[in-house]
């Protein structure tokens, strides 16, 4: 698919991080994008620096996702592109110090903003771009990339939620893709590793240096913009489809 003004896309957790980096790439080559993110101040900003939307959007809730969906609809048009970056990366033990087991509402609260939210922006997105008519001569409707973890496959300790939420994103990489490929719609994953999203970014720089020279090569944290590259290719790669790419610099996570 290539990239120009009469391509619209919807970017999840698109107000900082992974997200932000992905706005500020496929805006540059001069598509549509339209924020969902629940910082209304940072979200609002960069969405008029790009010449984009924002709405605030609960990934987790499908009353607000629907919403979310119609009224980036109704302000830019169809979305071709899909990118799911909201998430987030809280840890604890299956059982406590204390020897408490892990609070199911803990767990239930990683799932659904992280998977659960992943699958519904994208069922969402899907429904649209199925009934759209196809922007490429191979017929092709429109592209979702999820975005998973290198903890999917190489979970630490303390990872159980996170770790079960990324592996379910792998999982329905390929099922979903093959649900949507009657109707030219691709869906991809990235597994990123160690990145400098805003989280990682807050810890002292002697922490950011220990996990980057963790990554085999090279032996830094990921940069966004990174992330963003390979997310761009995807979408200008019609090729790519039901598969998980890990971004990480070849690393394996140790146990903690």
């Amino acid at each position: 698919m290539k990239l120009n003004s009469d391509i619209k896309a919807i970017i999840t957790g698109g107000a900082s991080g992974l997200g932000e980096a992905v706005a500020r790439n496929l805006a540059g080559a001069g598509a549509g994008v339209c924020l969902f993110d629940l910082n209304e101040e940072k979200g609002k900003a960069l969405a008029d620096e790009l010449g984009g939307h924002f709405l605030r959007v609960d990934v987790s809730d499908p009353t607000s996702v629907a919403e979310g969906f119609r009224a980036a609809r109704a302000a830019q048009g169809q979305e071709r592109i899909m990118v799911n970056c909201a998430g987030i990366g809280v840890a604890a033990r299956t059982v406590d110090r204390d020897g408490n087991p892990q609070d199911p509402a803990f767990f239930e609260r990683v799932i659904r903003i992280n998977l659960i939210g992943t699958f519904l922006c994208s069922s969402q997105a899907a429904a649209g771009m199925v009934a759209a008519d196809p922007v490429t001569d191979d017929g092709e409707r429109g592209v979702i990339i999820n975005t998973a973890s290198v903890a999917a496959f190489d979970g630490q300790i303390g990872q159980t939620a996170y770790s079960a939420s990324k592996g379910g994103i792998v999982g329905m990489t390929l099922p979903m893709a093959r649900d949507l490929s009657r109707d030219g719609v691709r869906v991809m994953a990235i597994a990123p590793g160690i990145f400098r999203t805003p989280m990682l970014a807050g810890l002292p720089q002697d922490v950011q240096d220990s996990l980057g020279a963790q990554v085999p090569f090279p032996s830094r944290l990921g940069d966004p913009a990174e992330y963003a590259a390979l997310a761009r290719h995807i979408i200008e790669n019609s090729m790519l489809n039901g598969e998980v790419i890990r971004l990480d610099g070849a690393i394996r996570m140790a146990p903690k």
